[in-house]
């Protein structure tokens, strides 16, 4: 396995765990991941939930929350830690701001085009930018804006195919059209970036992402031109994640047919286990709806039949009668809790016996 250069980092291990909110990934496994030559990922999606004690306000609970958490991951280990934003996030701005500011060594974006994230960075800035795209296009697009705009290029750039867990940068008939797959989008991209990288001469690195599940998974897609992949859903199971144990079991429980795709209030399609919750709301059992946080730019507040962000802090709790769990595609493959450091092995043994 080869390591993967971001910049001026060094990842020895080409695997960098996704953020999952709300509240899955956060410094505990973040910090286990980059101990392991991984980069580790702190999602920021509802922390100000998660510190509510702090403050009553969300937006300013969210900013100590961050803060906290990489405080945390840093006393761990001395290894590459990120931040995941959400470009829907109502307080992007503040987290990418948070990030920098605590000297998060890279920042992944997604859910949205981040089109204005290299703004916030100031002269002395040492944090990496990497956003995360659905297709060829989406990088082209972004790399140009960042350019003209303000100089920049991405550090690297992270392609999640349909088969992620979460929320989808897919149109719901495209997740499962073979146009669409992560093993015909990566060729796709690389050969865009190629050029930029040609014409630039920086080299951007291309991670993989979405339904990435074993170490022969990780080398047939960089067979593929990746450089490196990301994975979220196998890290639910693990010792050191930071959900509930009952939101890990529900993974270990799953059957393939468990693994739906759903309509979420943010405006896109998501991929999550069914609940008793989830069958409550496709029956047309509205939950009795508030917004007090404004936390996604994109939610519809008259139209959505729960609060996102409210349901995800109830399963991450294991409340599946008031919430449910975003995972990807091969989530039902799960039979056991293991630690971090027993993932990494027996992915690098699978890597190997590959080739």
């Amino acid at each position: 396995m080869k390591s993967l250069q971001i910049g001026n980092l060094n990842v020895p291990i080409p695997l960098i765990q996704g953020g999952m909110g709300v509240g899955i990934s956060l410094s505990g496994l973040a910090a286990a991941v980059a101990n392991e030559g991984g980069v580790g990922v702190i999602s920021s999606a509802g922390l100000g939930l998660l510190y509510k004690e702090f403050s009553k306000d969300f937006l300013e609970a969210s900013i100590h929350g961050l803060q906290e958490e990489l405080r945390k991951a840093r006393e761990k280990s001395s290894g590459i830690i990120g931040v995941n934003v959400m470009v829907a996030m109502s307080n992007f701005a503040d987290m990418v701001k948070t990030a920098i500011a605590e000297k998060a060594d890279i920042i992944f974006a997604g859910a949205g085009l981040p089109l204005d994230l290299p703004g916030f960075l100031k002269k002395d800035s040492s944090t990496k930018l990497a956003p995360i795209v659905s297709s060829a296009r989406a990088a082209k697009i972004i790399c140009e804006k960042w350019k003209k705009n303000y100089n920049y290029l991405p550090d690297a750039i992270v392609v999640e195919g349909p088969k992620a867990g979460g929320h989808l940068g897919f149109k719901p008939e495209q997740i499962e059209d073979e146009n669409y797959s992560l093993e015909k989008l990566i060729p796709e991209v690389v050969h865009e970036v190629k050029q930029i990288e040609e014409a630039y001469n920086q080299q951007i690195p291309v991670i993989a992402a979405g339904g990435i599940y074993t170490g022969k998974d990780i080398y047939d897609i960089m067979q593929l031109g990746a450089s490196g992949v990301q994975m979220g859903t196998r890290f639910v199971t693990t010792d050191e994640c930071d959900a509930s144990d009952e939101f890990k079991q529900s993974y270990i429980d799953a059957k393939s047919e468990d693994i739906e795709i759903i309509k979420s209030p943010v405006g896109m399609p998501g991929r999550a286990i069914s609940s008793n919750f989830l069958e409550k709301v496709k029956q047309g059992k509205r939950q009795p709806l508030q917004c007090p946080f404004q936390c996604i730019k994109t939610c519809e507040v008259s139209s959505s039949p729960y609060c996102i962000i409210t349901a995800l802090i109830n399963a991450l709790k294991g409340n599946f009668e008031k919430g449910y769990a975003f995972a990807g595609s091969n989530a039902f493959k799960a039979t056991r809790i293991t630690s971090v450091k027993e993932l990494f092995q027996s992915l690098i043994s699978e890597f190997q016996a590959s080739k």
